[in-house]
C-alpha cells in the first residue's frame, strides 16, 4: 500500500490538519468553561440535582444552584446567573462544555450563545471529554457529600457554598502548580532550615468536615 500511494505521488503518512480534543482544551483553557449536573439525596429521601460550572484555566468552581425539580425555566435562569456572575468578575468565556443530559433545555444554550459563549456538546457516553468537571464532582462527593448528612435543600446549599469557598480560596490544586483558584501561591519561607517554630493555626468549616491551615500572623 505504501508503494502504491508513493508511486501515485500521494504521501503515505500525511500530516494531520485536524485539531485533537486535547489540543482544543489546551489552546482554549483561558476561555473555557465546563458544567454538569450531579445528584445527592437528603435524609428524607428527596433527590436533589446540583448544577456546577468550572473554569478550565483557574479551576474556579461555581455552584449555580440545587433543586429537586430542574425545570427548563430553572436551568435557563441558572445560565443567566452564570452570565451575570462572569460579567461581574470581568471574566471572558468563549466555550462551555456540557453533556447531552435532557435537563438542559434549548433555552440554556440560547442564553449562553447570546452572551457570546458557544456550547460544545460532549460525545455520548464519553465522560473523558468533560474530565475536569467529572473529576470535580468526584472530589466534591469524596470530601463533602459522602461525609455529610444533608437535611434539606437549604442545608445542601449552605454546605455546597462553604465547600465552594474552601475549594476556590484555600485548597491547593496540582493542575495549577498547587496554587488556589482565587489566590496565588504564598510567599516562600526564607531560610526554612533555620526556622525553629512554625505557628500553624487550623480553622474548621462545616463542623470539622473541612480544615484550613494557615500561618499565624
Amino acid at each position: 500500500m505504501w508503494e502504491i500511494l508513493n508511486d501515485a505521488g500521494i504521501h503515505p503518512a500525511p500530516e494531520r490538519t485536524s485539531t485533537t480534543w486535547a489540543d482544543f482544551l489546551h489552546s482554549q483553557a483561558d476561555t473555557l468553561l465546563a458544567c454538569d449536573f450531579f445528584e445527592t439525596v437528603t435524609l428524607t429521601g428527596t433527590r436533589m440535582y446540583v448544577l456546577a460550572v468550572i473554569e478550565h484555566a483557574s479551576r474556579r468552581i461555581r455552584i449555580l444552584g440545587a433543586t429537586a425539580h430542574p425545570t427548563a425555566s430553572w436551568v435557563a435562569q441558572a445560565a443567566r446567573n452564570l452570565v451575570m456572575d462572569l460579567e461581574d468578575a470581568d471574566r471572558r468565556a468563549r466555550f462551555l462544555i456540557r453533556d447531552r443530559d435532557g435537563k438542559f433545555p434549548s433555552l440554556f444554550d440560547t442564553v449562553l450563545n447570546d452572551a457570546g459563549i458557544e456550547v460544545v456538546l460532549s460525545g455520548v457516553r464519553t465522560p473523558r471529554m468533560d474530565a475536569l468537571m467529572e473529576r470535580w464532582v468526584q472530589t466534591c462527593r469524596r470530601e463533602l457529600l459522602d461525609r455529610t448528612l444533608i437535611w434539606n435543600q437549604r442545608h445542601l446549599l449552605h454546605a455546597l457554598h462553604e465547600y465552594e469557598q474552601f475549594y476556590n480560596s484555600h485548597r491547593p490544586h496540582q493542575g495549577i502548580a498547587n496554587a488556589r483558584p482565587l489566590h496565588a501561591l504564598p510567599t516562600p519561607i526564607p531560610e526554612p532550615d533555620a526556622t525553629t517554630r512554625l505557628d500553624i493555626r487550623r480553622r474548621d468549616r462545616l463542623g470539622g468536615i473541612l480544615h484550613e491551615y494557615r500561618h499565624a500572623a
